[in-house]
């Protein structure tokens, strides 16, 4: 015996790797590093957010201001002048056409005195005279004494533009007696608010843009970047942050808000502010500003990128030292593994390499020896399931000749049966498996007849109508016999079932149609072939063309249409003929094929096969 080659021990291969774990301080190092500026960049995204909002939300306030004071304005002129009779001076229309043409949101100038006629200017093309008249009704609906009253957002029905009307009383003597209304476009809004490009909110969303919006006291869009939005008011009070505005506007000037939302069935953590923009005491708007978090911190994945990227250049040199360890762990247990799914796959002749480290050295002396073991066994196994085969395929061959020997005329009818059956079988597509368990039922079909008086089988003449109830009766006999043995079970339905009809008019279940199985619908035609081709005493057997002709007239009442093409398409190839059968195969030269018991033989080359 060779002395065995020394070994290197796993333990030092572990201690190699262990020595390697120094790597994982640097790379948390530089995790925290980068979690630490995220945060920073964070709480620098969060003061942005809150600036912003509140810049925006004071130019709102800058915007409802002005046009607040220019109606201001006309109403104290109107009460410094004490005569409403200035109205129906053409020099008044004119101050207030030049007033429309210098602003360009200003959509129309409305003068109404109590009980006098009113005077208005407007864009026709953008406003009609019934609009002005129903939004100044409206805001009057609110108007006290001496103060500015700001009506709520309405949208034109004209061009879906939204629009706020903006009235101030003209007070003289301590009485209103007229009222100034100014209606205001807020297209301004999205100047306000950065001029941004027009883009569907589906876009904003997938994209993870930030998203920069103003809503009124019901949560009805004012402003939005997607001008659909817009121009529908569509309310936006399933967002968390609108929700929050609504609840706390009057209490709460501005606020950061982190929240979950979700669209069109997809959810993303925000992270958003809102300020509040007042016009007057009665009306305010929410200036909102939102964006994904993960969207807006790309900044701190791309950090951290960068870390990761400087960790692995510092660890470069360790990693290939320990690339080239590992290797000498990993091959051998490679080696190993692709040896053992060999052996799964059933190549059992495989071996490993047993050497360079014990442990697994010890392993794979192991493995190969069980390897040895478990190949001899299944050689064993193998063998005899073989045995076990033939001897059952030999009894099963005894039993037909036995009972087919009974008659010198019905010699070799079971073997014929069983070939034929295997033809037709072919020509349906059967698998090798199907069709081996067809064979197998060809062969037992009749073996109820050995419970079959020997009086009634050797008759020479045509059975009288007890004997043919009594010949009947050999597939319950066959089934009796054949259902104790658990092997038979497959083979069943062709021996018990080959004399039911389609029509259900066969024994003996009177069974029709699909509930008779395929293997018995063969066997019944296969099993009739040969009776009708084959001499009896008293009948001498049929041409071929006459046999399937017969057969062809009993489609749809005895037998299946599909299993009588395929016995038709076999003796079409020559396979299956009168007292012959052959089964196609490659014969040598020297092969002649004889007929043996009015069988052609050549099908046994194949079996042996």
């Amino acid at each position: 015996m060779p002395p065995k080659s020394k070994k290197i021990k796993l333990v030092y291969f572990i201690i190699i790797t262990l020595l390697l774990v120094g790597l994982v301080p640097l790379v948390l190092t530089g995790w925290f590093l980068s979690e630490k500026s995220g945060r920073e960049l964070r709480a620098v995204e969060n003061r942005y957010q809150t600036q912003l909002v509140q810049e925006k939300a004071r130019q709102i306030e800058m915007f409802g201001q002005r046009y607040g004071d220019l109606v201001g304005s006309y109403a104290k002129a109107l009460e410094l002048s004490n005569d409403l009779s200035v109205l129906s001076s053409p020099q008044t229309e004119e101050k207030l056409g030049a007033t429309l043409k210098e602003n360009p949101n200003l959509l129309a100038l409305y003068v109404k005195p109590i009980g006098g006629e009113s005077l208005s200017v407007f864009r026709a093309e953008v406003i009609k005279k019934d609009e002005i008249e129903n939004l100044s009704s409206l805001a009057l609906t609110n108007l006290e004494d001496k103060k500015l009253v700001f009506g709520q957002p309405q949208k034109l029905a004209s061009n879906n533009e939204i629009v706020l009307a903006i009235a101030s009383p003209v007070v003289v003597n301590k009485r209103i007696s007229a009222v100034v209304v100014a209606i205001v476009s807020l297209r301004e809004l999205s100047r306000l608010m950065g001029d941004a490009k027009p883009t569907t909110e589906a876009e904003l969303w997938k994209a993870g843009l930030p998203i920069i919006f103003v809503v009124d006291e019901k949560g009805r869009a004012v402003f939005h970047p997607d001008t659909q939005v817009t121009a529908h008011q569509k309310p936006l009070t399933e967002l968390k942050i609108v929700q929050e505005w609504l609840e706390t506007s009057r209490q709460i000037q501005s606020a950061l808000v982190p929240f979950t939302a979700e669209f069109e069935g997809e959810k993303h953590e925000m992270i958003g502010a809102y300020s509040t923009a007042s016009f007057g005491d009665k009306l305010s708007f929410g200036v909102i500003a939102m964006q994904d978090e993960n969207k807006a911190l790309a900044s701190v994945g791309e950090m951290r990128r960068q870390t990761w990227l400087i960790s692995l250049l510092f660890a470069l040199f360790a990693l290939l030292v320990g690339s080239v360890l590992a290797r000498q762990l990993t091959l051998p247990l490679s080696r190993l593994v692709s040896a053992a799914q060999k052996i799964a796959s059933g190549d059992l002749s495989h071996r490993v390499e047993t050497k360079n480290i014990a442990e697994i050295g010890t392993l794979g002396e192991t493995f190969n020896l069980m390897s040895d073991n478990l190949e001899e066994h299944i050689a064993k196994l193998a063998k005899a399931a073989q045995e076990n085969r033939e001897l059952f395929v030999g009894t099963v061959k005894a039993l037909a000749a036995a009972i087919d020997g009974k008659d010198r005329y019905t010699r070799g009818h079971s073997e014929r049966v069983s070939r034929i059956s295997v033809a037709i079988g072919t020509r349906l597509g059967m698998g090798e498996v199907e069709l081996e368990t067809l064979r197998m039922s060809g062969l037992l079909h009749d073996v109820g007849k050995i419970a079959i008086d020997d009086s009634i089988l050797k008759k020479p003449a045509a059975l009288n109508a007890e004997e043919y109830e009594i010949m009947k009766t050999h597939p319950q006999q066959g089934y009796k016999i054949m259902s104790q043995i658990p092997a038979m079970k497959e083979f069943l339905p062709g021996m018990y079932m080959h004399h039911e009809m389609v029509n259900g008019a066969g024994y003996p279940q009177g069974l029709k149609g699909d509930e008779i199985p395929l293997q018995a619908k063969i066997v019944s035609i296969a099993d009739a072939f040969d009776a009708m081709t084959i001499d009896r005493p008293y009948s001498k057997g049929m041409s071929l063309e006459d046999a399937l002709n017969l057969i062809k007239s009993f489609v749809g009442t005895r037998y299946d249409g599909k299993v009588v093409e395929a016995l038709v398409q076999a003796c079409a190839d020559g396979q299956v003929g009168v007292g012959i059968v052959r089964l196609k195969a490659k014969m040598p030269n020297n092969v002649n094929l004889r007929k043996i018991g009015n069988v052609d033989r050549s099908a046994d080359i194949l079996s042996a096969s």
